[in-house]
């Protein structure tokens, strides 16, 4: 294997490694490091790759030992984190203010209900024990098979299934009771409120229904509507779309105030 062959496959799986990595960290400048230290890693070994894996396997599971490595010390966050955002946000004018002055400047700053709806899994996912998170994402959005994910953890394929499994009954339950979108009895609002805020003209539900999560939410099962939820996250690259910025400040000021919430009620 070749360092030009590892250039060439790199560039291809950079976007998909950088999203993942912001996923899994929640930080936009811990991801950035972290893709640049997997391709370092990556240039050093490349003499040594024995192509028992795929070349993207491979780098995903360099970054995926990096990102092991800079949350090892990190506690996990709560299943409520939304609330305790949303609290923290209420009593933060600058954070509104340069939210406000992203949405009338950027490029990036609209506010799409698809955006918030991958920014709130990613928020959420953060919940999770950090081997079902990364489980999690690398079979539903980065369509990883069991038999890679396997390599990639360095698990044993019982183990894979068994994070899979737990870490997605853990998300459905935790929508199916929270997310207002698909149950009336939710108690998450903040879709409609962000709407509400950035869009104050546009009319909440009207855009909502055009999404297949909503429009099925009254007749789909609970696993159905978690697959729809993995279709927007696939469909969105947290760095390119057009609610990038505004997305990526808010998921800032998420991992802050989730920092100083734990730091706070640390036992």
């Amino acid at each position: 294997m070749t360092t030009t062959h590892l250039n060439t496959e790199f560039e291809q799986i950079r976007g998909q490694l950088k999203s993942f990595l912001l996923r899994i960290t929640a930080c936009t400048a811990d991801a950035e490091d972290i893709v640049q230290d997997t391709y370092l890693k990556a240039a050093e070994k490349i003499e040594g790759f024995r192509g028992d894996s795929s070349l993207k396997t491979w780098l995903f599971t360099i970054a995926s030992n990096l990102a092991k490595d800079n949350l090892r010390a990190k506690k996990r966050w709560s299943e409520d984190v939304t609330d305790i955002c949303k609290t923290a946000a209420m009593s933060n004018q600058q954070f509104f203010q340069e939210a406000m002055q992203i949405r009338a400047t950027s490029p990036q700053g609209d506010f799409e209900i698809k955006e918030h709806i991958a920014f709130c899994f990613t928020c959420i996912a953060k919940s999770l024990p950090l081997k079902q998170q990364i489980c999690l994402l690398l079979k539903e959005v980065y369509d990883f098979k069991v038999s890679e994910i396997v390599q990639i953890i360095d698990s044993s394929e019982a183990m894979v299934k068994y994070y899979l499994h737990t870490g997605r009954a853990k998300m459905v339950n935790i929508f199916e009771g929270r997310c207002a979108l698909i149950n009336k009895e939710g108690t998450c609002h903040q879709c409609s409120e962000l709407n509400g805020i950035f869009n104050p003209k546009q009319k909440f539900q009207e855009e909502a229904v055009k999404i297949d999560l909503v429009r099925e939410a009254e007749k789909a099962d609970k696993e159905r509507l978690f697959d729809l939820r993995m279709q927007i996250l696939r469909g969105i690259d947290p760095f390119e779309s057009g609610a990038a910025e505004l997305q990526l400040h808010h998921l800032e000021h998420n991992r802050k105030a989730m920092e100083s919430f734990l730091k706070k009620n640390e036992v």
